[in-house]
This record gives structure tokens, sequence and C-alpha cells, in this order.
């Protein structure tokens, strides 16, 4: 009897051309199903919740797939895990991609069709100096931040609102582009090394357009620059006009934190 499973999977996407199956490119979704497929001596196809680009990573990427497994599904995590490090070259290889959870879902269960939202975070080092062993998992913004600013901007994408103007230019045309935010919190720190602040967007809705984590973390980057002014966000969602955001943040400071299937906990966020 075919088994319909739904894993939780974290990732370092540095060296993958995003998380979609490509024929001709190493991708997470296409490595895990090669995987899988030779593991369990099955075809295994994932459909995952987020299709994350290039260079993004992933604390609690969903997919969910149906097979006839072997094994009970609770040890999915360890035999693929262990799979997955046998892939890799070298004694001491750790792979990019683990298993965290594995669970039981109903027949009609889709990871990405019956999500609810999801949260991502993304990761600024706001210093002068640069830490090179970071440089594929921060944004590295030398100039001083106004964190208070984009705080304030940040409190505006809360509700619901039409977010064409982060949209990525040229993006397949959708059905709508109105999205309802639940969360846009801004947390800083001093960085580990003492040599600057650890700047934190985390950020949690019903949904997301193309690139609009990295557009809405750009324009916050201008607005703590002094670029754009931090009270003209809402002017800059009324535009509906990508020319009116800022620039485009780099992949590396995204990750994609959480997806929800549960809308209480979707919408029970931190007081901000």
């Amino acid at each position: 009897m075919k088994k319909n499973v739904l894993l939780t999977i974290a990732y370092d996407g540095t060296d993958f051309h995003g998380w979609q199956r490509q024929p001709a490119a190493r991708t997470v979704q296409g490595h895990l199903e090669n995987v899988m497929s030779r593991l369990f001596k099955t075809p295994i196809i994932l459909n995952g919740t987020s299709r994350t680009d290039a260079g993004v990573h992933a604390y609690g990427q969903r997919a969910s797939f149906k097979a006839e497994l072997g094994i009970p599904t609770e040890r999915i995590p360890m035999v693929v895990n262990n799979a997955l490090a046998g892939a890799e070259k070298g004694s001491f290889a750790i792979s990019p991609v683990r298993i965290l959870a594995a669970e039981d879902k109903d027949e009609d269960f889709h990871a990405r069709f019956s999500s609810l939202g999801k949260e991502y975070i993304y990761r600024i080092r706001n210093s002068q100096t640069v830490d090179i062993f970071r440089r594929n998992y921060v944004y590295h913004v030398g100039e001083p931040l106004d964190v208070e600013a984009m705080r304030q901007a940040a409190g505006m994408l809360v509700g619901t609102h039409d977010f064409k103007s982060f949209e990525a230019a040229g993006s397949t045309p959708r059905e709508t582009t109105v999205r309802t935010i639940y969360d846009a919190r801004i947390e800083e720190k001093n960085s580990d090394d003492g040599r600057g602040r650890d700047v934190t967007l985390y950020i949690r809705g019903d949904g997301f357009l193309y690139n609009m984590v990295r557009i809405i973390t750009g324009t916050l980057v201008d607005m703590g620059l002094g670029r754009i002014p931090p009270e003209t966000m809402d002017l800059i969602m009324e535009a509906k006009d990508r020319s009116r955001g800022g620039h485009t943040a780099p992949p590396c400071g995204l990750y994609l934190s959480e997806v929800f299937y549960d809308a209480e906990a979707l919408k029970k966020v931190k007081d901000r």
C-alpha cells in the first residue's frame, strides 16, 4: 500500500541551482529524488512547498511524496540521511541536505497545495569588516543601517495588501498579487566577532510572490541607508510598480524557515 509521506528538510543552498528539478543542473529536489529512488528502489517524486532559488537556504522546507516503502515512516530520516552522506565524496564529507522529520499524511494531502503559509528569515551582516566564512549565508552591508527606520517601514507591511511592487519584473502573471502578511519583524544583535551587527528580518504570510522577500529586504536596506524614506512604504505598495521599490537583496541571506498547515500556528506571532 502506498504511503503519503511529508518530509521536513533542511539544506544549504550554496552549491545548488535552487530547489526545483532541472535536467542539466544540480538542484535539491533532483538530488534528493535520485538518492531516495536508488535507496528505495522505486521512483520518488517530491512535491515541494517552496521553489527556492539558487543560493537560498532552508531550515524547514516541506515536501510530500507517495510510494510503497519497506520501512516504517519514522525511520525514513535516518536511512535517507545515511544515503545522503554516502553520496558525498570524502570520508569526512557532510551532506548539505538533511531530512529532519517524516510523517504519514492522508491520501489527499499535498505539501504545496495544503500549506496555509510560510515564514522566511533574511540575515544581514552590518559591518565594515567582511566575514569571509559567512559570505554564503548573509548579505553583507558595509554602511551603517538605521534599524529603527527599517522597523518603521516593516510594520507597514503587516496586513492584506497588493504586493505587486515587490514582485520581480517579468514574473509569470498570477491570478492575484494580494497577500496577507502576519508578521514582519526585525531583530538586531552584536555579531559574534564583535565587529558589527547581525540584522535579521522575520516575515510570515499566507503566500509570497517571486522574489518578494528579497525585494522587500532590499527596499528595507535602502531605507536603512537613507536612500528611500521609510514613511513611503505605503506609497510604494499603493503604486503596484516594481520600479518604485528598492534593490533585490542577494539570495545568500534568505532562509525558508517554516511552512504552516495549521491556521492558528500561522497567525500566532511574537509581539512586535
